[in-house]
């Protein structure tokens, strides 16, 4: 069983805000009360590619575990290690961001993947970003009816911190965008 979903958002700025923005995100203060889920981030190398201009980045995620209270007692931990692998070709104008879980795979793999590229309606003003995740519950064959539960489960989590997410991109948008023109928030 896999629970799987994804979501497209437009942000009315454009790719070099939104970009710098993703990068910003779990470093203030405020961002994360909002992003309360997110525990700790480390950058773990970053490369860039003087042939092809790409930027590869690897971050370490430590996050509170999604899903159900009960979960996290049953499997005896709360929080989840994730990597996070980054791709950006500021040439073409993509970034591509793949976040896996690390540790609790014997229970539960999650898989997202966030991109974002200049829209085609607006590729000068707007940004879209195409979010896809996969939720995969490994429960023995008894504990079906209940893996799907808590997939559904963690699927909604996901969808809310998405939520919280995008608000805090948009934040720290308008930030860089007051910035940019000298004024202060």
């Amino acid at each position: 069983m896999v629970k799987a979903y994804g979501q497209d958002h437009i942000y009315k700025h454009p790719w070099e805000r939104v970009t710098s923005a993703s990068w910003r995100k779990f470093a203030d203060p405020e961002n994360k009360r909002t992003l309360s889920h997110i525990l700790e981030v480390d950058t773990l190398n970053h490369k860039l590619d003087p042939l092809s201009g790409k930027l590869y980045t690897t971050r370490a995620l430590t996050i509170h575990a999604p899903g159900p209270w009960f979960v996290s007692k049953i499997i005896g931990q709360d929080i989840c290690h994730c990597i996070e692998s980054t791709v950006v070709d500021a040439q073409s104008k993509s970034m591509l961001l793949t976040t896996r879980n690390v540790s609790l795979q014997k229970f539960i793999e999650v898989e997202e993947k966030i991109r974002y590229d200049p829209h085609p309606d607006n590729p000068s003003g707007w940004t879209i970003c195409r979010q896809e995740t996969s939720i995969r519950i490994k429960p023995l064959s008894a504990l079906a009816s209940m893996a799907e539960k808590v997939e559904q489960r963690c699927a909604e989590r996901f969808m809310q911190n998405s939520v919280k997410g995008r608000e805090v991109m948009e934040r720290i948008c308008r930030y860089l965008e007051a910035e940019s023109s000298g004024m202060a928030l």
